[in-house]
């Protein structure tokens, strides 16, 4: 799950990143509400955090603006503010969730887990794909019951495909979302990834669910209920942009 920090409080954001990094997020991180509307129309996020009180715009501008580009990234506001004027307009603006500081870490981790479900169309932490189970929250996974040992980018994969069902899913995407752009390797490392990822589901049972979609990428289908792909535009990659 990729991250977008914005917080110009430079002690709050290093030990926010470091927190959130120990959680398993990647996170890119901004202290100018200007440089992150202006990677909101570069990357795919899957989750903002944002400071209100920023050196340049207000965190609410940053919400506005971004909500008028259409972009639906749930966004969680962390404030210093708690007077209940400063979370109504939040809010009004397009906010997903607010909370104030100080906050626990797990109960932020658990909020982010928790309007990333309802973005995607789900209510509770544990998502069904046929026999697979995964719970987001503890990132296990589950076929019939029984454990699936995977490396943090096998389930990196697994979680982005299974977040979002039967859309199809670039290989740029998939480097996107395990490297966020740092130190990335070849994209044909995706193909391996995926080729294990099969091979361990398989052999617990789960039967074919990644489908390899040619010259576009792959997708997660319920075969048992014979889910449609939806478009591969569907998929954001680095290259496309929030429409302005």
């Amino acid at each position: 799950m990729r991250i977008l920090l914005v917080e110009n409080d430079a002690f709050a954001a290093i030990a926010l990143s470091s927190m959130l990094r120990n959680a398993g997020f990647t996170i890119d991180q901004t202290p100018s509400g200007e440089d992150a509307l202006e990677m909101l129309r570069h990357y795919d996020y899957d989750v903002v955090l944002l400071e209100v009180l920023l050196s340049d715009i207000e965190g609410y501008e940053v919400i506005r603006r971004a909500r008028l580009a259409r972009s639906d990234v749930p966004m969680l506001v962390l404030s210093s503010l708690t007077r209940p004027q400063a979370k109504v307009r939040a809010f009004s603006v397009g906010a997903d969730d607010y909370m104030t500081k100080p906050f626990d870490g797990a109960e932020l981790v658990a909020r982010i887990n928790a309007v990333l479900r309802r973005s995607r169309g789900f209510s509770e932490p544990n998502i069904r794909v046929g026999n697979l189970e995964l719970d987001l929250n503890g990132k296990v996974v589950m076929i019939d019951g029984n454990s699936v040992h995977l490396t943090g980018k096998e389930y990196a994969i697994l979680e982005l495909l299974v977040l979002r069902k039967g859309i199809v899913l670039t290989k740029d995407a998939f480097l996107n979302h395990l490297y966020g752009g740092i130190d990335e390797p070849e994209m044909k490392i995706i193909d391996v990834f995926i080729c294990k990822l099969r091979r361990k589901l398989q052999a617990k049972g789960a039967g074919h669910l990644i489908s390899t979609v040619w010259g576009r990428g792959y997708v997660l289908r319920d075969v048992a209920e014979g889910a449609p792909v939806m478009p591969a535009a569907a998929a954001v990659t680095r290259s496309e942009t929030v429409a302005a």
